[in-house]
Parts: C-alpha cells; sequence; structure tokens
C-alpha cells in the first residue's frame, strides 16, 4: 500500500490531498501543528489504520527530526505543504522585518529540513517523489507587480532549494518536484481564488503520478506547464 507525508494536512490542499489519497486506498501520515484540534482531519478517519495524524511544527527546524521518530518505512510522497502568507508588513519601506525571518523558516528551511530528514525513506519507496508546494509568486520572471517581498522570496528560494535537491538526490532515484498550485479558494488564497481545494489537488496528483527523472528540478503549473523560474 502506497503511504504519503504530508504536511500543513489540517486544512486548504492539505487537507484536501489526505482526503483524495485516503480514496485512492493509500497510506497517510498527516503532520499538523496541533493533533487535538485538527476536527476535519479526524472527520476523514475511515478507521482502518490507514491514516496517523502527528504533530509537527514547521517553524521549529528540530520538528523534521522528531517527525522522522515516528514515521517509519518508505515513503513514496513526501509533499511539503506547510506555508505561510508571512506578515502583514511586505510592503517596500516595511518588508525588512522579524517576520520577513519567519516566513523563510517555515516555506523554505522547513521542506530542506524534511528532505533532509526523510530523504532515504523515500528513496525506498515505489514512487520515489519529494513535493514542494511553492507558488508562481515565486517565480523571479513572472513577477511584474511587486511587493509581498517575504512570500514572494521565501518562494523563490524554495525554487532554489527544490532544484539543488533535484541534483544531490538524483543518484537516490528521488524526483524532485517544485508546484505551483494554482489561485486556489482557501484560506490562504481566498474566496475569489480560481479553483476549488478539489480541482487543484486532484491536478496536482495527476502531476505528481506521471513524475519521472526527467522531471525532477523543475517548476510546474498543475497544468503541467514548466514555469520560469
Amino acid at each position: 500500500m502506497p503511504h504519503a507525508l504530508i504536511t500543513g494536512a489540517n486544512r486548504g490542499l492539505g487537507l484536501e490531498h489526505v482526503s483524495q489519497l485516503l480514496k485512492r486506498e493509500w497510506t497517510i501520515s498527516a503532520a499538523v501543528r496541533d493533533p487535538d484540534s485538527a476536527d476535519a482531519l479526524k472527520a476523514l478517519d475511515p478507521g482502518d489504520g490507514r491514516l496517523n495524524i502527528l504533530a509537527y511544527d514547521a517553524s521549529d527546524l528540530n520538528a523534521a527530526k522528531a517527525l522522522k521518530e515516528k514515521v517509519t518505512g518508505p515513503i513514496d510522497i513526501l509533499f511539503a505543504n506547510a506555508g505561510v502568507m508571512g506578515p502583514k508588513e511586505q510592503a517596500f519601506g516595511e518588508a525588512a522585518n522579524d517576520g520577513f525571518l519567519d516566513t523563510f523558516r517555515v516555506n523554505t528551511l522547513a521542506p530542506l529540513a524534511l528532505a533532509e530528514a526523510f530523504a532515504d525513506q523515500v528513496a525506498q519507496s515505489q514512487l520515489k517523489v519529494i513535493a514542494l508546494q511553492s507558488s508562481r509568486m515565486g517565480s523571479i520572471a513572472d513577477n511584474d507587480t511587486g511587493g509581498r517581498y517575504a512570500y514572494r522570496a521565501s518562494k523563490a528560494a524554495l525554487n532554489a532549494v527544490g532544484k539543488s535537491l533535484s541534483i544531490d538526490l538524483k543518484d537516490k532515484g528521488v524526483v524532485v518536484l517544485t508546484l505551483h498550485p494554482g489561485w486556489v479558494r482557501t484560506d490562504m488564497g481566498g474566496p475569489n481564488g480560481l479553483l476549488t481545494p478539489s480541482e487543484a489537488v486532484s491536478a496536482q496528483l495527476d502531476l505528481i503520478a506521471r513524475a519521472n527523472p526527467a522531471m525532477s528540478g523543475r517548476f510546474f503549473h498543475i497544468s503541467g506547464e514548466d514555469l520560469p523560474w
């Protein structure tokens, strides 16, 4: 039975990934900040042992090592999904603040820490995929509106992390996919998003199912289109 480890699994895209993979008969390790309050996630539990809800705080760089003690066996998909929009103060003139560093800790360093902790378990699986939930706002070439300094920079840095991981993990057979989910109607994306979580996640999972070494280290829209760095 295939196994996925998903962070930020208590809401939005992470919750929808859990839902859809459970329906596909996967085993899920769902990592959330507070398991006790993850009611929507608990409601998905099929009661057959395939959903394991685990404590994980992406802002704590030691959390990946602690999580590794609880997640055993091969991992077909390691999905670094947890992320934050960052502080309110992201406009020019106020963007250089401690919240900028906090955004990097969650959006950039946490996915790297997860990859370092779980790369060998991913390599032992059949699918061998590390998926990084990035954003088109991390594209330097596509930035024509400015602002959102912390969020943009953290996602651009995540894209660079994904590229380096694809090189460093090539010999292990691990495919690293950096993904833009589209503009989705979630707490983070807001009510005006063009896609539902179901639509975005279905497209992401279809893309992951097609993963192969030629795709590793690339930045993808859910349509399968390559996005510019």
